[in-house]
């Protein structure tokens, strides 16, 4: 058995909830079933009508009755055929809705999860649940449920129809069937193990492949290629293994299957020739009979072989619900933002006007059911704050800072000190163990995370973009953004220059995540996409680092236009970018050792006056 297979824990709630998704279509999957019940009525009919055939006809010569007869039949099998096509034309439509509608709600569940999900699970794997496990589903959708019931009715019909026919010659087929039941049982019973492995080191194998992809700059920098193909040739083994394992008992099960099938159909005649010989059974039944010897076995064939592809959709649809059923992103706020107008006295009104308001505030519920309305500044403490990603590991320790509306703070340090942990704890994907965040004078945690993270702008030193293009990624942080204000944001950045120079300007379509910019042209449009959002408050988490010096000049009034009149968190390792902060805050361990601006820093000749001068470096 692989390594890292799990039994799946409640297969028919996995199958319960797969019908739920059906549940609104019950009007079409009765047609299916109605057309079924035709298809197999049609074969079953078609098998029987050669007892008169034969006896009727073919023995007694009568040639023009026996034409008269195949057009009956062949009626017969035809709208056998119709309802196959459109029972099949119909199933195909409802599993591709219902997988639509399975890929939506997990898209939805996904942007819920909290960012932790993300942060311990590859992106590979999170995608193989759209893609391969998805396929296995629609696949199982549209052809094995339906020849599962298909088969069932016409298992069901041929073994009447054999009863009718001949009790006694039936129950030399059932000793051969009973034997086909249970080497079925016993093949899927192999098959399940190996299924849902095979979904989990596919996974496995697509993780590591978008890692390695997105990271081969870095394997091939440090000849790291050998020690990729040998990592991914182990993944890919185990994959092999388990595929191996689940193909082959899914392959084996036909021929066996078939070969068994052969097999009663051979006792079948013999016995069924001795009756004819030695009995009143007459041949016209004898044909008839083994007809429905040899389709009473393909049905059971039939359901063993789908029963595989059944699997391979339930063990995908686990993985898929599994997903779904992870705990959504806590949000208990109560809090949220208003657009509002400022009177001259200092009262704050509701903009009811429809327009983009000038002023924001947040609206706080009170307890005796009143509304408050607190001016959104920027105001942002953190007081006495422990947080750790992990149980036992501590990350901030009583960390205690404050920035007033319109202040510059600087966060400086060692790499793991904790600089971006404090903006995650501020955008709240992460909520503080210990200690509280204020802004405003707000509890954060009362904030609605929307509300809070519409109030705040961010710029990551690890870029994304989105296709399309310049315009619209700029326009990504805030969609109702005219072409005008998008252009009035690039040029206060001064990104308007180079995007000019872009063969389609402002409509260059953005391709692979910007890879046809240069890394500093991406960074001057993460600037200019927060600088569209106009928030109160704006976090620059090494938002210059891969600019070089000639361009961090030309952004740099461009970047002080930005960063006034605005809370600004400044992450960086460039200590150039942070001299004319307002307070500078040196951590280490979790901890704030030193703070000050850029002046008193350097006259504590301390750790921010050892990192300037060279004497310690970042690290």
């Amino acid at each position: 058995m692989p390594v890292g297979f799990e039994r799946p824990k409640d297969a028919r709630k996995t199958l319960g909830r797969l019908l739920s998704y059906l549940k609104n279509r019950w009007l079409l999957l009765v047609l299916v079933f109605i057309l079924m019940l035709i298809s197999a009525f049609s074969g079953l009919a078609g098998n029987y009508f050669l007892k008169p055939l034969i006896n009727d006809y073919i023995l007694p010569g009568n040639f023009s009755g026996l034409l008269n007869a195949l057009m009956g039949l062949g009626g017969i099998y035809l709208l056998g055929v119709i309802a196959s096509y459109l029972q099949s034309r119909i199933m195909v439509q409802v599993a591709q809705k219902t997988t639509n509608l399975m890929r939506r709600d997990l898209f939805v569940k996904m942007q819920s999860l909290p960012l932790k999900y993300f942060d311990t699970h590859t992106h590979g794997d999170l995608m193989s649940r759209f893609t391969n496990d998805l396929d296995n589903v629609q696949m199982a959708m549209e052809q094995s449920l339906v020849q599962l019931a298909s088969s069932a009715l016409t298992f069901v019909g041929a073994v009447i129809m054999m009863l009718v026919l001949s009790p006694l010659l039936f129950l030399v087929t059932f000793l051969v069937l009973a034997l086909m039941f249970f080497l079925s049982g016993k093949l899927a019973g192999k098959s399940s193990k190996y299924f849902k492995a095979q979904q989990q080191n596919l996974g496995d194998v697509n993780g590591y492949v978008e890692e390695m992809v997105d990271g081969l700059k870095v394997i091939k920098v440090f000849n790291h290629e050998e020690n990729a193909i040998s990592e991914f040739k182990k993944r890919n083994e185990a994959y092999r293994q388990a595929a191996s394992e689940a193909n082959f008992y899914a392959g084996v099960v036909m021929p066996v299957m078939s070969n068994l099938n052969n097999i009663a159909y051979a006792a079948t005649a013999l016995f069924g020739g001795i009756l004819t010989v030695f009995s009143s059974f007459d041949i016209g039944s004898l044909a008839a009979f083994l007809q429905y010897s040899r389709m009473v076995g393909f049905p059971v064939i039939q359901i063993t072989n789908q029963f595989n592809t059944l699997l391979a959709a339930m063990a995908g649809a686990e993985r898929v619900f599994n997903v779904m059923d992870q705990s959504a992103e806590v949000d208990n706020g109560d809090v949220t933002l208003v657009g509002v107008n400022k009177s001259a006295d200092g009262s704050l009104n509701v903009n009811t006007n429809g327009e983009r308001p000038c002023h924001w505030a947040w609206k706080v519920p009170e307890a005796d059911g009143s509304v408050q309305y607190v001016e959104l500044k920027g105001d942002v403490r953190f007081h006495e704050v422990n947080f750790g990603y992990e149980p036992g590991k501590t990350v901030l320790r009583q960390l205690s800072l404050y920035a007033k509306p319109g202040q510059k703070i600087a966060l400086v340090g060692s790499t793991g000190a904790g600089k971006t942990t404090i903006t995650n704890l501020l955008n709240r994907f992460y909520d503080v163990e210990e200690g509280s965040i204020t802004y405003d004078g707000i509890d954060i945690k009362r904030i609605c995370k929307n509300d809070l993270r519409q109030s705040l702008g961010m710029v990551l030193q690890d870029t994304h973009l989105f296709s399309g293009t310049i315009l619209d990624n700029i326009r990504y942080g805030r969609l109702d953004a005219t072409d005008e204000e998008c252009v009035r944001a690039a040029k206060q950045v001064n990104a308007h220059s180079f995007i000019k120079r872009l063969p389609q300007g402002y409509h260059t379509q953005i391709t692979a995540d910007g890879t046809n910019l240069s890394q500093g042209q991406r960074q001057l449009l993460a600037i200019t996409r927060a600088a569209i959002a106009d928030p109160p408050v704006m976090i620059l988490d090494e938002a210059t680092s891969s600019i070089d010096t000639r361009t961090e000049r030309l952004i740099e009034k461009g970047m002080d236009a930005l960063m006034e009149n605005r809370t600004v968190f400044v992450i960086a390792h460039r200590l150039s970018t942070v001299r004319n902060a307002r307070a500078i805050l040196v951590l280490e361990n979790g901890e704030i050792i030193e703070r000050g601006d850029h002046t008193d820093l350097l006259e504590q000749k301390g750790r921010y006056y050892q990192l300037y001068t060279g004497q310690y470096e970042l690290s």
